[in-house]
């Protein structure tokens, strides 16, 4: 018997990448989507571009530590194994460099040797490479806009919407393994104005304090200067909630664990915004929108897995 076949559960034999920029991306963007497809028995790899070398140190009972200033490459590749574990999932490093958050006007230039200055096709080859070996249906990465304008974010955009088009082309890469077309491409829309309306909104009719005013303000600046995601699969993942936050924490050095990412009970949560949203940019099978599944046109259909 098969090992597919042995498999009863409905996701056996779908795979799923999703590609981000740096350690803790994944635990904060579609974490509880990844845990829940897990579950099913779906394979998921998450594509980590960078090794987050440049991240700063968000947790204020860590900060001011020379310690984990010093160590903070290794730190968090332990933290990513902390987080992989919890949320059940593989992962690879594709092997840039951190780019940092340029911040200053004028921006300062970006340090050499980063992520977000590599040449765009070396980064493309090696993602290519990671997509031909798993073989991925769907794919999960940022808008145009990164999500929030970090370059690294950005970039990995920019690559993985490039590899998803590169992959099956037996012309494109021919030494980094046998073509593969994944199906489908989304952009993860993780923090929309629309969840942190409701999520505001739940907050004071239990009469208690939001932490959502600031950001509410910050995303309507943003959302004047920027295209508005379009939200097209909403995957209700409300039961995943808690590995989502047990993996977010497990990044120690990149969340404040009494910050606002926490700060709403997840029983509100489950009831104000029980999904994890996504906009469909890229789809080679037929699927009903609105959505409610990232493998929505390939499941069930054993020609395309």
């Amino acid at each position: 018997m098969s090992e597919r076949a042995a498999d009863s559960r409905p996701g056996a034999g779908l795979r799923l990448m999703c590609v981000h920029a740096h350690p803790d991306d994944e635990s904060s963007k579609g974490a509880a989507t990844m845990a829940r497809y897990v579950d099913e028995g779906v394979d998921v790899l998450v594509v980590t571009c960078t090794g987050g070398e440049r991240g700063s140190i968000l947790n204020p009972a860590l900060q001011g530590r020379a310690d984990i200033e010093a160590n903070i490459a290794e730190i968090r590749r332990v933290e990513m194994d902390r987080a992989r574990a919890i949320l059940g999932v593989g992962q690879h490093w594709l092997g840039f460099v951190d780019s940092g958050l340029p911040e200053g006007d004028p921006l300062p230039p970006l340090p050499e040797g980063c992520f977000g200055l590599q040449p765009i096709d070396e980064a493309v080859r090696r993602l290519v490479r990671e997509v031909r070996e798993f073989r991925p249906h769907v794919i999960t990465t940022y808008d145009e806009n990164g999500g929030y304008p970090h370059p690294d974010h950005v970039r990995c955009h920019e690559i993985s919407v490039a590899a998803f088009e590169a992959a099956a082309d037996p012309d494109v890469y021919p030494g980094e393994g046998e073509p593969w077309q994944p199906l489908k491409l989304y952009y993860d829309v993780g923090f929309s104005r629309e969840r942190f309306d409701s999520l505001h909104e739940a907050l004071i009719a239990k009469g208690l304090e939001s932490p959502f005013e600031e950001r509410r303000k910050r995303y309507e600046e943003r959302a004047q200067k920027v295209r508005e995601p379009k939200v097209t699969t909403r995957v209700p993942v409300a039961d995943w909630f808690h590995r989502r936050d047990a993996a977010l924490l497990a990044h120690a050095t990149q969340v404040d664990p009494n910050g606002w990412f926490f700060a709403v009970p997840l029983d509100i949560q489950k009831e104000a915004w029980p999904t994890e949203d996504f906009e469909l940019a890229r789809s080679l099978v037929d699927s009903q929108i609105p959505e409610d599944d990232l493998f929505a046109g390939i499941r069930g259909k054993p020609e395309l897995q």
